[in-house]
């Protein structure tokens, strides 16, 4: 049995048109490659935020540096390859261009000072930056905040006051994409001009032995100061992780969050 539709004939046993199909070659796009993510590290050419500067390097990255020195002072080989800015966060007017076109910031901005000052540098400083990077388009934004240790919050008043308004605006202009690194003393290879002062000594042996003392710190007042120091290292790779993995959880994590994440390998 057949039938005529507009003027083809379909045969209903073998359901075929008598005429074949034409297969047009699919037309070619070029489809460019994703964006190279672009990371600003505040604080770059300090201690913690020259490690992050060369782990992002190592994951591939485009990195800068915004601090109110500049470039860094050290002439090691990676410096030659961040793009260094000279700008204070307390001035919105001398540091808005780092911001363009970054994908995600890591801030080390801290300091010791009056109480006042302390405030100013950790807490206001590291807000004006939060505000902007959202303001930007950043997607994902990382603050290496401080352990609580006690008494210390007492005696650095301004500095832990600073440091948890800082946190708190950047859980609200980053709720899914906000990370707080708290860790408590961080070691590794200080250099001071010329000399390199290995931390690791009394760094690393601490870390060993408290890591083991945790139920410690729930102790009053003296507990917090039972917290394992931490290697640079390890906060460098988290925090790094922490501003490029989509996937990694935004929130506060303690320093036995970054040594747990310090260990995984990033897919």
């Amino acid at each position: 049995m057949t039938m005529s539709t507009n003027g083809r004939y379909l045969s209903m046993e073998s359901n075929k048109v008598d005429e074949p199909f034409k297969v047009e070659e699919a037309e070619t796009v070029n489809v460019p490659p994703p964006p190279t993510d672009k990371l600003l590290v505040l604080g770059g050419n300090g201690f913690v935020g020259s490690h992050i500067c060369r782990e992002a390097l190592d994951h591939g990255l485009s990195v800068a540096s915004l601090s109110r020195s500049g470039r860094s002072s050290l002439h090691d080989s990676w410096a030659n390859k961040i793009t260094w800015y000279q700008g204070n966060l307390l001035s919105s007017d001398s540091w808005k261009e780092a911001l363009n076109g970054v994908t995600s910031v890591i801030s080390c901005v801290g300091g010791f000072g009056s109480n006042s000052y302390m405030y100013k540098i950790n807490g206001t400083a590291n807000i004006n930056a939060i505000r902007a990077a959202s303001e930007q388009g950043a997607k994902r934004f990382v603050y290496i905040s401080a352990a609580d240790f006690g008494v210390a919050n007492y005696i650095l008043r301004g500095y832990y006051e600073g440091k948890r308004a800082a946190e708190t605006e950047l859980l609200t202009k980053f709720p899914y994409g906000g990370v707080i690194l708290r860790p408590g003393f961080i070691y590794g290879t200080r250099s001071v001009g010329s000399m390199k002062i290995p931390l690791s000594i009394i760094g690393s042996p601490m870390e060993m032995v408290l890591q083991r003392a945790r139920p410690l710190v729930q102790l009053p007042l003296v507990g917090p100061l039972f917290t394992p120091p931490v290697n640079v290292t390890s906060v460098a790779k988290v925090a790094v992780r922490a501003a490029t993995d989509p996937v990694f959880p935004p929130g506060i994590l303690d320093v036995y969050g970054i040594q747990r994440y310090s260990q995984h390998k990033s897919k």
